[in-house]
């Protein structure tokens, strides 16, 4: 498996955990978090796909 693939999974796991610390404090929907996850995946999938492309 990519080291690199395995790097973006382990800082999906740590900015959900950080976002869900930060929806707490902001009172953020579960819509707007949603929102934020999708974002932050695509992100990341873009910056892999440009790494490997």
């Amino acid at each position: 498996m990519d080291t690199g693939l395995i790097l973006l999974v382990f800082l999906a796991f740590l900015f959900a955990w950080l976002l869900n610390k930060v929806r707490r404090f902001f009172r953020l929907s579960p819509v707007a978090y949603g929102g934020v996850m999708v974002v932050f995946v695509v992100a990341m999938l873009l910056i892999w796909g440009q790494q490997h492309g």
